[in-house]
């Protein structure tokens, strides 16, 4: 089945992908970052918060986005 699966992590995409049917959205996000934790992602389903037990339908949008950005809090300090 097809979802709609964007990923905002550094220069970002958006792509439609085939995933299996049952897939959860902890298994995609393993799946699909699988040296990241899911506390450093906003994670959402349809634009919305949703439990990493969520088991995704056809046609979901699924956005990761990350929280931290790496060496940000260094530059800021630099310019201090």
């Amino acid at each position: 089945m097809k979802i709609l699966f964007l990923n905002n992590d550094g220069g970002g995409f958006a792509d439609h992908i085939d995933i299996a049917p049952q897939t959860t959205l902890a298994q995609l996000f393993s799946d699909r970052l699988p040296h990241a934790s899911p506390g450093d992602y906003l994670i959402r389903v349809n634009r919305q918060p949703a439990p990493a037990d969520y088991v995704l339908q056809p046609g979901d949008r699924v956005s990761l986005t990350p929280t931290r950005i790496e060496g940000a809090l260094s530059g800021l300090a630099q310019h201090a």
